[in-house]
């Protein structure tokens, strides 16, 4: 019987990890359990939700949706990454705070990763534009006018 585990190289957060795993590993499992990179958050795990959301080569994907072995030689960010090395947050994680983005919080990491990739490409939004870029993330405790006023925020202040 041949072994059905591969051997991956990926790159987390800026750290280059190599590791063994099964062909039907969930990338979501590989970051939460091999590589303690809890933040990143499993809801529905049929993709719907958004809440596992990661980036990938700095594109939004759902982590429960893919597999470990299609990272090999990829990039992914997770919301471990998100603040700077010394603890500073992100615009995004500050306006967020700022602004009540949050209530449990549940959600919070996958829309932290959507709106990074949103606002590497549009720093000028219109609140519509927002909107239909957190479409894919579901909430449900906050209502999303308050994430939408910190992502409104965020990109102002990463303007300068």
């Amino acid at each position: 019987m041949e072994s059905d585990d591969h051997e991956i190289s990926v790159s987390v957060n800026g750290v280059r990890y190599r590791r063994r795993v099964e062909s039907r590993l969930l990338l979501s499992d590989f970051l939460r359990h091999d590589l303690a990179l809890a933040g990143t958050h499993v809801g529905c795990e049929h993709g719907v939700c958004g809440a596992c959301t990661v980036l990938l080569d700095g594109e939004p994907v759902r982590s429960c949706l893919m597999l470990a072995v299609q990272a090999e030689n990829h990039e992914i960010s997770t919301i471990e990454g998100l603040a700077t090395k010394d603890g500073t947050y992100h615009p995004l994680q500050q306006a967020m705070h700022d602004h009540h983005g949050l209530q449990c919080g549940y959600c919070t990491p996958g829309i932290l990763m959507t709106m990074t990739a949103f606002l590497d490409e549009n720093l000028t939004p219109s609140e519509d534009e927002v909107r239909e870029a957190l479409s894919g993330n579901l909430c449900r405790c906050t209502g999303y006018q308050n994430i939408v006023d910190a992502v409104m925020a965020a990109a102002a202040r990463m303007r300068g």
